[in-house]
């Protein structure tokens, strides 16, 4: 393997020079850079990354841990986390914990601080007293698409509105006409969707159709799971004309149990999700939905992480991002006459 000396000595330069080219960094003249290139090219030299590590006490890379990599939100949240990473010069090792919370600390014990330089969390169900502790052994942690702006946690994080994405949800749903609704939540009753939950029966109260919670299930989130409260509420309560999810995974998962029950979507019952997935634009018929920004919030939680690496942001801080915005597809209709 051919080694930063070898470069120097081929380029005639010194070992530092080599580096501050390789970092883009220090005062490097044109011709003495393009010597150093040239050499570089020439040996096939790659730097290691490991040893770069430990000479310098810094990782080159950022750890990303979510709870279910087999959720198309976290990959789609991922690769736009990976090139906001990128554009800054980092790499970034996406740790999927599948929803076990030991993997979780196993990660954050064998990669933070080490192997990463700091750590973004997405709903990977670890104790916030964990999550410190990873913090105090000097690797900043950052939670990403925090779902409650007003109540910031004890670590710095990027929250989103969804109270508000919920009661858009409900806005859109009263706006055609609807009055009896269905609600598939996407967690516990206390999970991590409660907020959405929470601002679409806050919406309904508010136009006078309060949701009646035995119209509600409290499910998996996950297209199966979708699939088979829909089946059971609507076997139930037959008079619903739409169905609220918390995400779109189970608004997927209650189209497909629409349509095995011998209805058409949205003309018998209107379906809508909550963030916009990939899947929620090429579903037949395409799934209304709130989009929240997860771009913006991705690019946000690698500058924040990065701002506090670099000790240039204080800890704990949080950044909203813009608010969620309404997608209306085909999944949504005025309700029929029965």
């Amino acid at each position: 393997m051919t080694t930063l000396s070898e470069v120097a000595r081929l380029a005639g330069v010194t070992s530092a020079t080599v580096s501050n080219v390789l970092r883009q960094r220090g005062k490097v003249g044109e011709q003495t850079r393009q010597r150093v290139l040239d050499a570089v090219a020439q040996l096939g030299y790659r730097p290691h990354l490991t040893a770069r590590a430990l000479a310098e006490g810094r990782a080159p890379t950022l750890a990303l841990v979510v709870s279910s990599i087999a959720n198309p939100f976290y990959p789609e949240f991922a690769l736009a986390a990976e090139r906001a990473a990128r554009d800054h010069g980092r790499f970034l090792i996406v740790c999927n914990t599948n929803d076990d919370p030991d993997i979780g600390r196993a990660y954050l014990d064998q990669i933070a601080g080490t192997l990463s330089d700091g750590v973004l969390i997405m709903n990977a169900n670890l104790p916030m007293d964990e999550l410190r502790k990873t913090e105090q052994r000097g690797a900043p942690v950052v939670l990403c698409m925090w779902e409650k702006p007003d109540a910031p946690p004890e670590l710095p994080c990027i929250a989103v509105d969804f109270f508000e994405a919920g009661a858009i949800a409900a806005r859109h749903l009263l706006g055609l006409g609807h009055q009896c609704f269905a609600a598939l939540v996407g967690s516990k009753k206390s999970g991590i969707h409660a907020e959405r939950y929470r601002g679409f029966a806050s919406a309904c109260k508010e136009a006078g159709h309060p949701h009646p919670t035995q119209r509600t299930r409290y499910i998996n989130d996950t297209v199966e799971s979708g699939y088979r409260a829909t089946m059971e509420l609507l076997r139930e309560h037959p008079q619903v004309t739409a169905i609220f999810a918390s995400n779109d995974l189970p608004a997927l998962g209650a189209m497909n149990a629409i349509a095995d029950m011998g209805m058409n979507v949205p003309r018998d019952v209107s379906v809508t999700g909550i963030t916009d997935i990939q899947w929620a634009r090429v579903s037949r018929p395409a799934l209304t939905t709130v989009a929240v920004p997860t771009e913006a919030a991705a690019r946000m939680s690698i500058e924040l992480l990065l701002a506090l690496i670099e000790r240039r942001s204080p800890s704990p801080v949080m950044h909203v991002t813009a608010a969620p915005q309404l997608v209306e597809r085909a999944s949504t209709a005025v309700p029929r006459k029965r």
